[in-house]
């Protein structure tokens, strides 16, 4: 999948004309890549489309005019952009009575997921596993984050086998949390076109 180029982001006045329509269609597009595993734990499959979506919301909320910050974000969020072979994703961390909690109390609940990095969390087609990959620099030995971004790297065969309509789950295999979700025929749709070559 292509990277983002800096030349495809708008500037602040063309997305202003334009916000509400892409808005509509990212929404849309969100719903047939979001998945929730268990209770607490949400994925939402990265593309093209939604990481420059987050790119323009960030420099309309931020008011980014310099081309060096621009591109910068570009940078930053292109990092989400799955690789050939790959599929990437956003992992959100939900606590559903987060407004009635201290701020103690949803820290406890966030840190339960400590480890979730260490292959608690991979994608199963067929018979193979593919194992979320995190990114570093999210979680300390003190403190979880909430929302976490991860690579699966498919091989030939666990493509093939996705292609070919295999069962296909998310499944999350930690201490404190066990989960697993069928992937939808709209998401698997969607991850069969992330993965198509470009």
């Amino acid at each position: 999948m292509q990277k983002i180029g800096v030349s495809e982001v708008l500037d602040l006045v063309e997305y202003e004309k334009v916000r509400d329509a892409m808005r509509a269609r990212i929404i849309e597009v969100k719903t047939r890549r979001r998945i929730s595993v268990g209770d607490n734990l949400t994925l939402l499959f990265e593309n093209r489309d939604t990481v420059l979506f987050q790119i323009q919301e960030m420099v309309r909320t931020e008011r980014i005019v310099k081309d060096e910050a621009i591109r910068d974000e570009v940078d930053t969020y292109n990092a989400l952009v799955p690789d050939p072979g790959e599929l990437s994703a956003t992992l959100f961390i939900e606590i559903p009575d987060i407004a009635r909690m201290s701020q103690e109390q949803v820290r406890e609940a966030v840190n339960r997921f400590q480890g979730l990095e260490r292959g608690c969390v991979a994608l199963a087609v067929g018979a193979h596993d593919a194992p979320a990959l995190f990114e570093e620099g999210r979680s300390s030995e003190e403190k979880m984050s909430a929302v976490h971004f991860l690579r699966f790297a498919l091989g030939a065969p666990v493509r093939e086998d996705l292609a070919r309509g295999a069962p296909a789950r998310l499944v999350v295999r930690h201490p404190n949390y066990r989960a697993e979700a069928e992937i939808p025929p709209a998401l698997r749709a969607e991850m069969l076109s992330d993965l198509a070559p470009v």
